[in-house]
């Protein structure tokens, strides 16, 4: 009985250690995490825009071929303003030849400095897309 049993196990350096290095390796992990996460947000946000934009452009186009609908032949101008950054035009939709102005009259604009594009149909001014970055209407004499 006087020999000594040899007890197995790991020492407390050891375990300093091991504990040191997976604090590292997750340190490493979250980091990695928190930037792919990063990444997906402004992905995210992009497209996000870029639909917003989209849909906005696809009503204008819509809208605008539609200006001058007049069901009633009553003569009415379908442009009223044609400017760079702002259009105004009229359409008699309930066809009663005559232009309710709070209701059968919008503008697009985009005003100097601002990065929205807005829609007025009577309502004031709302915004319909956001952080554009340039918008010029081109028009052509036929």
């Amino acid at each position: 009985m006087g020999e000594r049993r040899r007890e197995a196990g790991h020492s407390l350096v050891e375990l300093l250690i091991a504990a040191a290095l997976l604090s590292l390796v997750m340190a490493a992990t979250l980091s990695i995490l928190q930037s792919g996460l990063a990444a997906s947000g402004w992905g995210s946000g992009r497209v996000e825009a870029q639909q917003a934009a989209r849909v906005a452009l696809e009503r204008m186009a819509r809208e605008v071929r539609e200006a001058g609908y007049d069901p009633a032949s009553a003569g009415i101008e379908a442009v009223v303003v044609a400017e760079p950054a702002r259009i105004v035009f009229q359409r008699d939709l309930n066809g009663n030849g005559v232009i309710d102005p709070t209701h059968e009259r919008v503008t697009y604009l985009l005003r100097p400095g601002e990065s929205t594009l807005r829609r007025d149909a009577g309502g004031g001014a709302q915004p319909i897309a956001e952080g554009v970055r340039r918008f010029a209407l081109t028009y052509f004499d036929a």
